[in-house]
């Protein structure tokens, strides 16, 4: 779709506000410079933002699916992935790397070591458990781990822990103590298993985790209802632009509805407004506004909403100044 201003998009449309962005971009490269940051392209699936996140002086990349190496080697941003998950058929993963793209694979058992061997796979970090009930050792089997790793012919570059259990904390003191909590787990596995990464943190944790050597934040860059709750340094970049199709005495409905938006955190929000319910197509909120009205509707969870959508409108206040595909979608 070719439009040369937010009046003309066609709803629902995913829009991002320039200075926004670049602000969220400039605050967090002084926050984490270079190599500090490695930022989660899983938050906004797009080669064209992870551009300007490289341009900020962050050349390695957290991916959360071998699509994501995929499309980021191809698009001449591969000189140091993390695929920050376990597979079991890391063949395309393999193949990446013989094709001169640098990808570390997560691993957590002797099974998905094994995986690692087979598909080619060089590199690998030790996931570990820090408390997230999802994937990663018990940090006491870290370090064998990493010499069953070896012992296959594996380099093993050190560890990472995700501690996106305590990320939607609203208490910012309460949030850096779970934190720290964490990384302790993590820091014990880390001297078991040797390596220079020690890999961690998101958006919610980035100004309080000091033990990581690098940070995994993602959602800082677009930005979401939730973390904006927390009284971040950054601003809400992205929106759901909607229109207004239907009023009533006491409500209005707009053109976006569950299909639209990532609920797994609640509804999206719209300043000056309260929603009252999201149906597939449709969000109903209260006071109405005319019918044909634009609304900017804020995601609740923006890594999801971002998958939903086939393209990035970069804007400049009305104008439309770019067309992002969001082009690392899918698997």
């Amino acid at each position: 779709m070719n439009a040369d201003r937010v009046a003309d998009l066609p709803t629902p449309a995913l829009v991002v506000d320039r200075a926004a962005l670049d602000h969220n971009i400039e605050v967090m490269a002084a926050a984490l410079p270079g190599d500090r940051l490695r930022p989660h392209v899983k938050a906004h699936k797009c080669t064209g933002l992870a551009r300007r996140q490289a341009a900020a002086g962050h050349r390695g990349f957290t991916c959360a699916t071998i699509r994501e190496c995929e499309g980021m080697a191809a698009a001449g941003l591969g000189a140091d992935l993390l695929l920050a998950n376990e597979v079991l058929d890391a063949g395309r993963i393999g193949a990446l790397v013989r094709a001169g793209a640098r990808v570390t694979l997560a691993v957590d058992s002797a099974e998905t070591i094994e995986a690692a061997v087979r598909g080619g796979v060089r590199e690998v970090v030790v996931d570990v458990n820090v408390g997230l009930p999802r994937c990663g050792c018990r940090p006491a089997d870290a370090g064998s781990l990493a010499e069953l790793a070896r012992a296959r012919g594996l380099s093993v570059r050190g560890v990472m822990g995700y501690e996106g259990h305590v990320m939607a904390l609203g208490d910012a003191a309460e949030r850096a103590r779970r934190c720290r909590l964490s990384m302790e787990l993590l820091l014990a596995a880390a001297a078991d298993v040797g390596g220079e990464l020690i890999s961690a943190g998101g958006t919610g944790t980035h100004d309080c985790n000091t033990w990581a050597t690098e940070i995994q934040a993602g959602s800082y860059a677009l930005m979401d209802a939730q973390y904006n709750r927390q009284g971040l340094p950054f601003r809400q970049a992205a929106h759901v632009l909607a229109t207004v199709v239907s009023s009533a005495a006491r409500w209005s409905v707009a053109d976006a509805g569950l299909k639209a938006f990532g609920m797994d955190h609640g509804d999206p929000e719209l300043p000056g407004a309260r929603v009252r319910l999201c149906s597939d197509e449709h969000t109903t909120f209260a006071p109405p506004r005319r019918v044909g009205e634009r609304v900017r509707l804020v995601p609740a969870h923006i890594d999801p909403t971002v998958a939903y959508h086939e393209r990035i409108y970069l804007c400049d206040g009305d104008k439309v100044v770019d067309c992002w595909p969001v082009d690392l979608r899918g698997w």
